[in-house]
């Protein structure tokens, strides 16, 4: 037997989540499905992170113990065959030690979070980024992002049903800058709490509309209570970018 590293890119949007769910397909899955298709064997695929519903990926990680003799390349092509219908691309296979954990392993994890805000809505875009039919200060909602890195209790920016230990997380970076005519978010840190990308977002627009200034935004960071956080921004704008493991 022999462990495999998958990088993944997808599409969240015809999926419940990356986790297998009974309401319906999950990445997870459709990739176990695929690996069963290619070599007859029930096999548990482990992710670096669970992402929600409408969430993409442009470099998820995961890794999966396969009995079959094989090679990288081969499972890479013969996955992706097998995921044709679906909007999942296994970009690279890499033989690891039995010591390796997509999850446990992962010393960082990123994320990068779309917004387009502009008054017509999005076609080609759709499903893909937050539309807010109006425009943002986006410098300061980068000076309210700039407020947040460090090691801190995040519960604001935590969800009601976070399974999570406690709520202190160290965040590593948090910016906010405009790339054409939409707003870019990216957050990097060893772990997340669920939603607290999201939840953040929702409050980096708060400022960005105006509604808050940045005393505002530090009052509802330093309560500690997610009822006085922003909005949680909807899935379709967040992706999952890439994992950082040790040397």
């Amino acid at each position: 037997m022999a462990r495999w590293k998958l990088t993944i890119e997808y599409d969240g949007t015809d999926f419940v989540g990356w986790q297998r769910q009974l309401n319906g397909m999950s990445v997870q899955q459709a990739i176990e499905e695929a690996i069963f298709a290619f070599c007859g064997e029930q096999c548990v695929l482990h992710a670096a992170g669970r992402t929600d519903a409408g969430v993409h990926a442009f470099g998820q990680v995961a890794h999966v113990d396969i009995v079959k003799d094989t090679d990288a390349n081969v499972i890479r092509n013969a996955l992706n065959f097998h995921l044709r219908f679906h909007r999942v691309s296994i970009l690279a296979v890499e033989g690891v030690s039995d010591e390796f954990h997509a999850r446990f392993s992962a010393i960082q994890r990123a994320y990068f979070y779309r917004i387009l805000d502009r008054r017509p809505p999005p076609a080609l875009k759709k499903g893909r980024v937050w539309w807010i039919a109006m425009p943002l200060d986006v410098a300061a909602m980068h000076a309210a992002a700039q407020l947040l890195p460090g090691k801190r209790d995040f519960s604001t920016f935590r969800a009601a049903n976070c399974q999570a230990d406690g709520p202190v997380k160290t965040l590593d970076v948090l910016t906010a800058e405009r790339i054409g005519e939409e707003i870019h978010i990216r957050a990097r840190a060893r772990s997340f709490l669920y939603h607290q990308v999201r939840n953040m977002v929702g409050s980096l627009k708060m400022v960005g509309e105006g509604k808050w200034s940045l005393d505002d935004f530090v009052a509802a960071r330093d309560a500690a209570d997610r009822t006085l956080g922003g909005p949680t921004a909807p899935p379709e704008g967040l992706y999952l970018t890439d994992v950082v493991y040790p040397a």
